[in-house]
């Protein structure tokens, strides 16, 4: 069944299902709302804003799938200058695109300029970004991706990892870095270059992987492989036999 909902108010232009309270959603749109009964979902047209406990949305166009009552949200689907804002889930997003599964705590963001923005990490990318707010696992992909928090940058085409609650912050423990040119990741007073890096916190192993740099108190360290351990502050870089390991000390003094 498919229910059309809409109205025009010459002062207002907007459309509103409910005035909010708490425990309640509010919606207001331009162009009104369009109800499919059987399907379970409803289309909002131009200039969506909605209000509720959980979080704030803003974006031209929304998709939304609902279980037992229009306001039994499932799943939120976004397009066109969309903004989120969640207190509860600790996160702040710009997008083109946008795409948020409720139940799951699992967020996508796509386009140019894209960004999510937690209170310990900032992710952009010009690709997609995805996280799942409760296993930790994160996703970015294509140009300009960049994820950034107090002790570390990393800049890459492909980065994935997993995030862990560790007091009242979230640390990095486990991480893959791919890029077909060159990954950068910059941590405390190291700088890595490889086309991939990987970190598993459990064994407090960086792996650097083809075209590896490591620059670090004035020495640069060039191979074909290295690894860096953040537990005892060490690194050690390897060569292929056609190649050489190739040091650069700098003299400061």
């Amino acid at each position: 069944m498919r229910l059309i909902l809409s109205i025009t108010i010459i002062i207002l232009f907007s459309f509103k299902i409910i005035g909010r309270e708490i425990g309640e959603t509010e919606i207001t749109t331009e162009d009104g709302i369009e109800v499919f009964q059987d399907e379970k979902y409803y289309l909002l047209k131009k200039n969506v804003k909605i209000l509720s406990d959980n979080f704030k949305l803003n974006a031209k166009d929304v998709k939304i799938d609902f279980d037992k009552s229009l306001y039994d949200i499932t799943e939120i689907n976004a397009k066109g200058e969309v903004n989120f804002v969640s207190s509860k889930f600790g996160l702040n997003s710009k997008s083109d695109f946008f795409k948020f599964e409720v139940i799951t705590e699992k967020l996508r963001v796509d386009g140019k300029n894209s960004e999510l923005i937690t209170k310990d990490i900032e992710m952009y990318s010009d690709g997609f970004i995805e996280v799942n707010n409760l296993n930790g696992d994160f996703k970015l992909e294509g140009m300009n991706s960049k994820l950034i928090n107090e002790s570390i940058l990393i800049k890459a085409e492909k980065i994935d990892g997993v995030f862990s609650d560790n007091g009242d912050q979230k640390e990095i423990t486990f991480l893959n870095v791919i890029d077909k040119k060159i990954s950068y990741v910059k941590n405390n007073n190291t700088e890595m270059y490889a086309k991939k890096i990987n970190f598993d916190n459990k064994i407090s192993i960086i792996e650097l992987i083809d075209d590896v740099i490591i620059i670090r108190n004035g020495e640069k360290i060039t191979g074909d492989y290295g690894t860096l351990d953040t537990k005892n502050n060490s690194y050690k870089i390897k060569s292929h036999k056609n190649t050489k390991v190739k040091a650069v000390i700098q003299n400061n003094e």
